[in-house]
Protein backbone atom coordinates (compact mmCIF):
# COMPACT_ATOMS: atom_id res chain seq x y z
CA UNK A 1 0.00 0.00 0.00
CA UNK A 2 1.31 3.19 -1.00
CA UNK A 3 -0.03 7.05 -1.39
CA UNK A 4 1.60 9.19 -3.64
CA UNK A 5 1.12 13.66 -3.29
CA UNK A 6 2.07 16.11 -5.56
CA UNK A 7 0.99 19.09 -7.11
CA UNK A 8 2.50 21.28 -4.11
CA UNK A 9 4.77 23.92 -5.47
CA UNK A 10 5.36 28.23 -4.42
CA UNK A 11 2.27 30.27 -5.38
CA UNK A 12 1.61 33.92 -4.68
CA UNK A 13 -1.31 34.62 -2.19
CA UNK A 14 -4.74 34.86 -3.55
CA UNK A 15 -3.54 31.90 -5.72
CA UNK A 16 -4.79 28.27 -6.60
CA UNK A 17 -3.18 25.12 -6.35
CA UNK A 18 -4.30 21.14 -6.63
CA UNK A 19 -2.61 18.46 -4.87
CA UNK A 20 -2.99 15.35 -6.14
CA UNK A 21 -2.92 12.02 -3.99
CA UNK A 22 -2.33 8.79 -6.12
CA UNK A 23 -3.08 5.62 -4.42
CA UNK A 24 -1.40 2.02 -5.34
CA UNK A 25 -1.81 -1.53 -3.28
CA UNK A 26 -5.67 -0.94 -2.67
CA UNK A 27 -8.43 0.31 -4.33
CA UNK A 28 -9.06 4.26 -3.64
CA UNK A 29 -13.41 4.15 -3.53
CA UNK A 30 -13.03 1.64 -0.72
CA UNK A 31 -11.49 4.09 1.57
CA UNK A 32 -12.27 7.47 2.57
CA UNK A 33 -9.07 9.98 1.95
CA UNK A 34 -8.39 12.99 3.86
CA UNK A 35 -5.82 15.48 4.03
CA UNK A 36 -3.73 16.93 6.93
CA UNK A 37 -0.89 19.63 6.55
CA UNK A 38 2.11 20.07 9.47
CA UNK A 39 3.53 23.72 9.04
CA UNK A 40 7.10 24.20 10.23
CA UNK A 41 7.66 24.51 13.85
CA UNK A 42 3.96 23.10 14.51
CA UNK A 43 1.56 20.19 14.99
CA UNK A 44 0.15 18.05 12.37
CA UNK A 45 -3.50 19.30 11.89
CA UNK A 46 -6.10 17.62 9.89
CA UNK A 47 -7.22 19.67 6.94
CA UNK A 48 -10.20 17.81 5.22
CA UNK A 49 -12.03 14.55 6.07
CA UNK A 50 -13.86 12.83 2.94
CA UNK A 51 -15.63 15.33 0.56
CA UNK A 52 -17.72 17.37 3.61
CA UNK A 53 -15.52 17.93 6.24
CA UNK A 54 -12.68 20.54 6.55
CA UNK A 55 -10.98 22.45 9.26
CA UNK A 56 -12.83 26.44 9.75
CA UNK A 57 -9.58 27.89 8.58
CA UNK A 58 -10.10 26.47 4.79
CA UNK A 59 -13.77 26.08 4.98
CA UNK A 60 -15.27 27.60 1.49
CA UNK A 61 -11.61 27.99 -0.16
CA UNK A 62 -10.56 24.03 -0.24
CA UNK A 63 -12.50 21.28 -2.07
CA UNK A 64 -11.85 17.58 -1.39
CA UNK A 65 -12.75 15.38 -4.90
CA UNK A 66 -11.80 12.15 -6.25
CA UNK A 67 -11.90 10.71 -9.66
CA UNK A 68 -12.73 7.15 -9.99
CA UNK A 69 -12.05 6.22 -12.91
CA UNK A 70 -8.39 7.40 -12.84
CA UNK A 71 -7.59 6.95 -9.22
CA UNK A 72 -6.25 10.11 -7.49
CA UNK A 73 -7.78 11.89 -5.14
CA UNK A 74 -7.39 15.82 -4.96
CA UNK A 75 -7.38 19.32 -2.89
CA UNK A 76 -8.34 21.91 -4.66
CA UNK A 77 -7.03 24.78 -2.80
CA UNK A 78 -8.16 27.96 -3.85
CA UNK A 79 -7.54 31.47 -2.07
CA UNK A 80 -4.36 30.65 -0.86
CA UNK A 81 -3.21 32.04 2.51
CA UNK A 82 0.54 32.51 3.83
CA UNK A 83 -0.89 30.71 6.65
CA UNK A 84 -1.61 27.78 4.42
CA UNK A 85 2.06 27.40 3.91
CA UNK A 86 2.62 23.59 5.14
CA UNK A 87 3.53 20.42 3.94
CA UNK A 88 0.80 18.58 2.88
CA UNK A 89 -0.10 14.62 3.27
CA UNK A 90 -2.98 12.75 2.07
CA UNK A 91 -4.36 9.57 4.69
CA UNK A 92 -6.02 6.57 4.32
CA UNK A 93 -8.81 6.52 6.91
CA UNK A 94 -8.39 2.74 8.57
CA UNK A 95 -11.15 0.34 7.93
CA UNK A 96 -13.91 0.10 10.64
CA UNK A 97 -13.30 3.64 12.16
CA UNK A 98 -15.83 6.22 12.45
CA UNK A 99 -17.72 7.97 9.19
CA UNK A 100 -16.31 11.28 8.60
CA UNK A 101 -18.53 13.76 10.87
CA UNK A 102 -19.44 10.60 13.33
CA UNK A 103 -16.43 11.56 15.90
CA UNK A 104 -13.18 12.97 15.46
CA UNK A 105 -12.39 13.28 12.36
CA UNK A 106 -8.57 13.89 12.53
CA UNK A 107 -7.44 11.14 15.15
CA UNK A 108 -4.17 9.48 13.66
CA UNK A 109 -4.98 6.49 15.06
CA UNK A 110 -7.87 6.47 12.75
CA UNK A 111 -5.61 6.55 9.75
CA UNK A 112 -3.74 3.51 8.54
CA UNK A 113 -1.38 4.61 5.40
CA UNK A 114 -0.04 7.51 5.16
CA UNK A 115 2.04 9.29 2.50
CA UNK A 116 5.29 11.60 2.42
CA UNK A 117 3.82 15.07 1.85
CA UNK A 118 4.28 17.88 -0.93
CA UNK A 119 5.56 21.12 0.37
CA UNK A 120 3.24 24.22 0.14
CA UNK A 121 4.68 27.92 0.22
CA UNK A 122 2.43 30.57 0.17
CA UNK A 123 4.25 34.07 -0.80
CA UNK A 124 4.58 36.91 -2.29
Amino acid sequence: VQLVESGGGLVPPGGSLRLSCEASGFTLDQYVISWFRQAPGKEREGVSCGRRYYTDPVKGRFTFSRDFATNPAYLQMNNLKPEDTATYYCARRRSGSPDCGAGPNWQSSDYDYWGRGTPVTVSS
